[in-house]
This record gives C-alpha cells, sequence and structure tokens, in this order.
C-alpha cells in the first residue's frame, strides 16, 4: 500500500493513497468509523512504524473497507513528508557512476580517466543529513541567499520498520518498512568551497526544507523489486535526467549491515540511495533557476515535485 502524511484542516493525518494520488483515505477517521474509537497508532507514521504486524493488519481491514466518509479529494489537503520526523537521515554515495560523472567536470577530464579512492567502491559510505529539515510533495523550496548555484538531485530511500545493531545482510532487507522519493536540494557553489576545506558537507546541504521525501511511502510488498526502478527528473516538464536503480553499486542491504556495523539503527530512519547517474545538473550542466518545478519520478514509487524560489 501507499500511506502518507497530509495537512487536512489544519491537522496532521495519515493517510492511505487511492487512485494514484487523486483521493485518500484518512486513517483515523476511517478507524473511528469502523470502530467507533480513536485509533491513535494511526495518528502518525511513525506510530504506524512503530506498531509493526498489528497495526498493518488494522491498514489491511481499513484498506478493505475504505469508509467514504473517510474519503477526502487531494486538492484538500496539503502534502507533507510521508514522515515529517525522521529518526534519522542517511544519505549514501551507492551510484559509483554519478561520483565519475561529477569529477569528471569539476576536472574537466574524460570519465574514462577519473580514478576513485578504493574505499568508496569497498563501502557504502554516508553522510547524515539535517533530519530536522525536511518537506514533501509539492512544497516550495526557499533557495538560501549565499548560494546562486541551485541543484536537484534524483534519489530514492528506504524507511527503516525495524531498527538494530550489526545487522546481518542476509537478514537485512526484513528491516525495510517501505521505499520513497528523495530529493537531496545542494547549493553547489557551497558545496564545492566546503569540500576543500577536507570537513565535509554543511551548508552546502543544511537549510530549510532542503530534504524533500515523498510523495509518499510505498510498503515493501507493493514493490516487487527495488533494483529495477526507472528514475527520471524533469524541469518544468522538460526531462533532463534518466537513470535505473539496476546501477546502483551497494544495495539497500549493503547499506543497513555498514550503518548498523557498531551502531543501533531505528524504526522511523531513512536511508538514501545516492544520486543516480546524470541524477543532477552538477553531471550535466544544468543548474535550476528561480520559479523552476522540479519532477523526481521512480517506477513504482511515485512522481515527487516542487518549486524551487529565491
Amino acid at each position: 500500500m501507499k500511506l502518507a502524511t497530509v495537512e487536512y484542516r489544519s491537522s496532521e493525518q495519515t493517510a492511505l493513497v487511492l487512485e494514484d494520488g487523486e483521493k485518500l483515505l484518512l486513517l483515523s477517521r476511517a478507524a473511528s468509523l469502523m470502530t467507533g474509537r480513536l485509533a491513535p497508532e494511526l495518528s502518525t507514521m511513525q506510530r504506524i512504524i512503530d506498531g509493526g504486524a498489528p497495526v498493518r493488519e488494522m491498514l489491511d481491514r481499513i484498506a478493505d473497507a475504505t469508509p467514504d466518509d473517510a474519503v477526502v479529494d487531494a486538492h484538500q489537503v496539503r502534502w507533507m513528508s510521508p514522515l515529517p520526523r525522521p529518526e534519522q537521515i542517511r544519505d549514501f554515495g551507492c551510484f559509483i557512476d554519478h561520483f565519475r560523472n561529477a569529477r569528471a567536470r569539476i576536472q574537466g577530464i574524460p570519465v574514462s580517466e577519473v580514478e576513485l579512492p578504493a574505499i568508496q567502491l569497498e563501502r557504502p559510505l554516508y553522510y547524515v543529513a539535517n533530519r530536522l529539515s525536511v518537506t514533501g510533495h509539492e512544497a516550495d523550496v526557499k533557495w538560501p541567499a549565499y548560494s546562486t548555484v541551485r541543484d536537484y538531485e534524483l534519489e530514492f530511500a528506504c524507511i527503516l520498520g525495524r531498527g538494530g545493531a550489526d545487522i546481518p545482510r542476509e537478514h537485512a532487507h526484513d528491516h525495510i518498512f517501505g521505499y520513497t522519493i528523495f530529493n537531496d536540494f545542494s547549493a553547489r557553489d557551497t558545496q564545492l568551497e566546503e569540500i576543500s576545506t577536507g570537513l565535509g558537507l554543511s551548508k552546502s546541504k543544511d537549510f530549510a526544507n532542503s530534504n524533500v521525501l515523498g510523495p509518499w511511502i510505498v510498503t515493501t510488498d507493493e514493490l516487487d523489486d527495488p533494483y529495477r526502478l526507472q528514475m527520471v527528473a524533469r524541469i518544468n516538464g522538460e526531462e533532463v535526467s534518466r537513470g535505473t536503480s539496476a546501477d546502483m553499486h551497494h544495495t539497500f542491504a549493503d547499506m543497513i549491515t555498514f550503518a548498523s556495523s557498531s551502531t543501533q539503527l531505528y524504526a522511523g530512519e531513512v536511508l538514501c540511495s545516492g544520486t543516480v547517474p546524470t541524477g543532477c545538473g552538477l553531471e550535466h550542466g544544468r543548474y535550476l533557476e528561480p520559479a523552476d518545478v522540479v519532477e523526481l519520478e521512480v517506477s513504482g514509487i511515485g512522481i515527487l515535485r516542487n518549486r524551487v524560489m529565491a
């Protein structure tokens, strides 16, 4: 199933996505209509995730019934990040050719001459993003005044349904609740300055609404194979990027096993794939202008749309 978080009549609501996002079934209202009681376990996406199998059985019953009085049109809501308060966001570098393309453009050399550090091929390295700066589908992203080179990044992500430490690779996929799309907006001019210090990323990734998740979460049972997805980016309706998740050098299982090594992971964490090859302006030289509308589409998940504002 597809699960969303929306604002409806000034209240945060979890919802089951119907008709490709044209309509939404408000879960708390549906549960109340069906049982005559409040359902706090459905009040937030984190509570749904934490509820495990019993809550999933409740969702299945609600989906089968779909009470009409709990259905609203999508134009009546404001889309939020499907997980408005992630426990953590880790952004990995799983598409190796993205780094080859980016380095080739920055250094002005052919891609065939780019040599990446061996550690990048051996390990799914990541940085920790600002989990408190997230937004969702159709939100405007106000660009920071300190940057003029605006870039999108075409990624998708898994959401953990169970935590753990030192998770074996063969059991890692059992910890995934579902998948969503991730746009890792990046201030490229600021990023190049920060990288030169050797201290890592800072304000190039950390500004208001810089981490966009959505439009909803697709649960694992609905997505047959996360490594056969088509990934497309459009600017103002024009296709500018196309790739496939089949090109991931490191899988989500690799990411979970690596991140959980000597570290406790928690349900509700977001693990992002990194940028698909050609999936950002840095790779092909087309950046964003104020008022541009960016659409990221991942087959089997949906379309995440945002407008960039000066």
